[in-house]
């Protein structure tokens, strides 16, 4: 790659992180014109002025199975100071009534409080201060984005949910996410996409972490695509035998002139046979529940630890205690691409999240290296 022998891994990722962070901040306007549809100020309000999610769901008549989801639109307001949080132990509402055993309890700002559909101002002389509000957040509600989640929010509970709906697929006539990759590749070039991220990261990986893949004999990358990671750990270490699994018309499409291994398959039913197993951007596209078939499957493909069997992940490991708490900039892409991912139902975790999927699925340790800017290397051991 050009690119390192002009700037340091630590420039590029820096110089990365600006680049997400304003791409990434079309979501905080959405999280912002939700939270005024879902009537999430009046809500607390009512509540006088202090609410637990379970009672902010309950009062708004939100579906009580997207408590997850609000917490997560809950997050990225708090950061940017439209609500304020505190752990129920430490909070009491005005007339003392405690919250404990409920989670976290949110308050209005005085931000906030400008929301609240306050009757006694509807008057000529004095209308509500949210209007202009209100109008500046017109193009983010009336996107697809905005659409979708909403509608995603507001959804009946007693109605039946089909397999892979989305806030995605909601705004897209039903299509997921990897559908419209496949049937508008022009407009929504996602593939394209995922391979350019791939060159810009992998030659960073193996020149910051490359000790991840020393003393491997062989190496699976699972949804590895047309082997764009596969092709370039392959190329640093000749003598590791590097296989991409993916899906059979991913594998129809995987170059011949290469010295990496394809094989057609799907990583819920099994996964072939290694040393290690390979997942980057891979189990943030997955609920905990399908992300745990996938990590048994990869148990079940490597030896023990110490035959060296092992899990290498590239994801976000979000506010994880290894990123510098004062860098802003950091902490709220991560929650803003939590959002991305959440329209997908993905999700972005935190240390305790990736712990708990990759305990249920069996392994004993881990290890979290956060040298990839916004991401890390995290490594599961049987």
């Amino acid at each position: 790659m050009a690119l390192l022998d002009e700037y340091s891994s630590q420039e590029l990722l820096q110089a990365q992180l600006q680049l997400w962070h304003q791409a990434l901040g079309i979501f905080k306007p959405v999280a912002l014109a939700l939270a005024l549809d879902l009537q999430i100020p009046d809500t607390i309000h009512r509540l006088g002025g202090a609410a637990t999610l379970p009672q902010i769901l309950l009062e708004a008549g939100i579906n009580p199975c997207k408590l997850h989801d609000l917490r997560r639109i809950m997050r990225v307001l708090t950061f940017s100071g439209i609500f304020s949080v505190k752990q129920a132990a430490t909070v009491a509402s005005d007339d003392n009534d405690r919250h404990d055993g409920e989670g976290p309890v949110y308050k209005l700002t005085t931000a906030s409080r400008l929301l609240v559909r306050d009757k006694s101002l509807t008057t000529t002389q004095q209308l509500p201060a949210l209007m202009y509000v209100q109008l500046m957040l017109s193009p983010s509600r009336e996107s697809p984005l905005g659409k979708g989640l909403y509608a995603w929010f507001r959804q009946d509970q007693d109605q039946p949910q089909p397999a892979g709906l989305s806030p995605f697929a909601l705004s897209y006539s039903g299509q997921t996410i990897w559908e419209r990759a496949e049937r508008d590749a022009t407009t929504f070039p996602f593939d394209d996409a995922m391979a350019s991220d791939t060159a810009f990261l992998m030659p960073i990986v193996l020149k910051e972490c490359g000790e991840v893949f020393h003393g491997l004999t062989s190496l699976v990358d699972v949804a590895g695509g047309l082997g764009g990671a596969a092709t370039t750990i392959a190329a640093a270490f000749p003598d590791l035998k590097c296989t991409v699994l993916d899906l059979p018309q991913v594998v129809a499409k995987a170059p011949t002139d290469t010295n990496v291994q394809y094989i057609a398959g799907d990583m819920f039913q099994s996964i072939p046979p290694a040393n290690a197993v390979f997942l980057k951007l891979v189990l943030h596209d997955w609920n905990d529940d399908e992300c745990v078939k996938i990590l048994k499957n990869c148990k079940k493909a490597i030896p023990s630890r110490d035959a060296g069997g092992k899990i290498i992940i590239i994801d976000m490991v979000v506010g994880s205690e290894s990123s510098d708490p004062s860098d802003i900039k950091h902490i709220e892409t991560q929650i803003l691409k939590d959002l991305m991912m959440m329209n997908i139902n993905g999700v972005e975790r935190d240390e305790q999240e990736w712990k708990k999927i990759s305990f249920e699925a069996g392994f004993k340790d881990y290890k979290i290296i956060p040298l990839l800017g916004v991401r890390s290397i995290i490594e599961l051991y049987p």
